[in-house]
């Protein structure tokens, strides 16, 4: 039996092989309430019995390849603790370059929509950000297509104490004309499955991450569709797969001449975000 956090490393390693490091050690930090940097200084940390019997209970859900965010029923966005739970995309790192993106257009009184929100931590974030930054008076939207997805978004907006609209949407079909819509949209292809990390797919929402062939179903909906819900001189803000910036332009290009594009690379340097105004 571990007694130490180190030795209680090394057997969360060994009973869930298959399991990331880094997914053990946030998983086993979060439960302990250590930072990064605390988790590996306190590697000699002797455990409480009550410690280790919930990190037994943990590694086990870790070797049958759940997520360590819906064993803990939260993810970080942003420095902001987010709700999650199956059948809600787990909140992505580059996401956030996504909302910091955003955040430069934002304007007091904008009516926002988050196309697709999941588990609303693009629309707590930027709202809360956006306070900070008194930017106020914000129109807040968020839309999915998922009752799941819609349900937990609005626990995490009561969480914040914002005042958030829900929709039930397929893309825009049915929503109201807005200043700004964000959007982390499904964008990997159908074909890319078998390269894909199995715990990804044994977990979150099919709908949230495939999206066709060639991973634009969602993007050739949007384009058609955007210029009938966006106000005079309106934007967007879209996260996209890092291969598809070469289709996108042209999609763009096509559908939406009159308005101007711009992409972006992420910390990685991959393509991954695409910024429109009309």
């Amino acid at each position: 039996m571990p007694k130490t956090l180190k030795e209680l490393r090394i057997k969360a390693g060994e009973a869930a092989e298959n399991a990331r490091p880094e997914d053990i050690d946030f998983l086993l930090a979060e439960q302990l309430n250590l930072t990064p940097s605390e988790f590996e200084m306190k590697q000699d940390m002797v455990l409480t019995a009550d410690q280790i019997k919930q990190a037994n209970k943990d590694i086990k859900k870790l070797a049958r390849g759940v997520s360590p965010q819906y064993i803990l029923g939260y993810a970080w966005f942003l420095g902001y603790k987010i709700m999650v739970q199956r059948g809600v995309l787990i909140p992505r790192f580059e996401t956030e370059e996504l909302v910091e993106w955003a955040l430069k257009s934002l304007k007091t009184g904008d009516k926002v929509l988050d196309l697709g929100t999941g588990s609303g931590c693009i629309t707590v974030a930027l709202a809360k950000e956006a306070e900070k930054k008194s930017i106020t008076d914000l129109i807040l939207y968020a839309s999915d297509i998922t009752d799941t997805a819609l349900r937990t978004s609005e626990e995490n907006f009561l969480t914040y104490g914002l005042d958030v609209t829900t929709r039930k949407a397929n893309v825009l079909i049915g929503l109201e004309k807005f200043d700004l819509i964000i959007s982390n949209p499904p964008y990997i292809k159908t074909t890319e499955k078998n390269v894909m990390d199995e715990n990804v797919l044994q977990n979150e929402p099919k709908e949230a991450l495939f999206a066709g062939k060639d991973g634009l179903d969602f993007y050739k909906k949007f384009a058609k569709q955007v210029r009938e819900h966006l106000n005079s001189h309106g934007e967007f803000f879209l996260e996209f797969g890092f291969s598809e910036e070469e289709q996108l332009k042209e999609l763009f290009a096509k559908e939406l001449p009159d308005f101007e594009i711009e992409f972006r690379n992420d910390m990685a340097d991959k393509p991954r975000m695409v910024h429109g105004r009309w």
